[in-house]
């Protein structure tokens, strides 16, 4: 089977991928997952990349045991507390909003979504420009999947080219049954008594989705899927092919290749 490589853009002369153009890296959702994400970015990304916090909720005292926050947090929007520590840790300007994802346009760039809903994940899906790529994480108690994509069905042909991937169905196309999944209501009691998750899958994912990133980046990252399963100590991934995208989308491989110019 041949591997593919995504791209953010390439030059189809030279087939040389080019991810130089990723001006930001926006992470949507700084609870679990997110707060993790948004420490290894600040300390691994280049300085020409900005990095942007979005997240609408506060910190509360039951987030202390699984989220990367501290008790002089408690309170602050999660987004703006991560912005303050992470810029003054790693000494770079973190931009920080605390609007619904669905209030405005997105930046430019990688979206990383650490959301745990149906909604907040349409919002996403509903503001992402054209090709904009999007890392969707999710994850229950020992197990969890990384999701990539960024396009529509009617946008994917074609796909690939040689060994790079410019196209692959959006999050919400891969796993339908993520736009399902409500928005919690439960009261602080209810969650901590409910012990619904691991105390390291956070950190587990949060790896995960920063391995993502920074191959996307280096332009050598092959995955469209990643399942993480701590109880059965197993990584599973799910390549980036013509093959894999048209079981999902019933799209003949054949039309999602471009033939390379001779």
């Amino acid at each position: 089977m041949s591997l593919y490589r995504i791209a953010i853009s390439w030059n189809r002369e030279t087939l040389e991928v080019d991810n130089s153009r990723v001006a930001a890296i926006i992470v949507i959702g700084c609870g679990g997952t997110g707060g993790f994400v948004a420490d290894g970015l600040g300390r691994m990304l280049p300085r020409a990349i900005d990095l942007v916090l979005i997240d609408m909720d506060t910190v509360e005292e039951r987030n202390l045991n699984r989220q990367s926050f501290t008790t002089a947090d408690v309170g602050l929007f999660k987004s703006e507390a991560l912005a303050k520590r992470l810029a003054g840790k790693y000494q770079r300007p973190i931009q920080y909003s605390v609007l619904p994802v669905g209030v405005g346009d997105l930046s430019r760039g990688i979206v990383v979504g650490c959301v745990d809903n149906g909604p907040a994940r349409q919002a996403i899906a509903d503001r992402l420009h054209d090709g904009q790529w999007w890392v969707d994480s999710g994850n229950g108690r020992n197990f969890g999947q990384v999701l990539i994509g960024n396009s529509k069905t009617e946008k994917l042909r074609p796909s690939f080219l040689a060994d790079l991937c410019a196209r692959l169905p959006l999050p919400t196309i891969q796993q339908p049954a993520i736009l399902a999944q409500v928005p919690r209501q439960r009261s602080c009691t209810e969650a901590v008594a409910a012990d619904d998750q691991g105390p390291t899958i956070n950190q587990a994912m949060g790896a995960l989705v920063l391995e993502v990133v920074r191959r996307i980046l280096e332009g050598t990252c092959p995955w469209m899927q990643l399942y993480l399963d701590l109880d059965a100590g197993t990584l599973t991934p799910t390549m980036a092919t013509p093959e894999v995208v048209s079981r999902l989308t019933g799209i003949r491989p054949s039309r999602l290749i471009e033939k390379e110019r001779r």
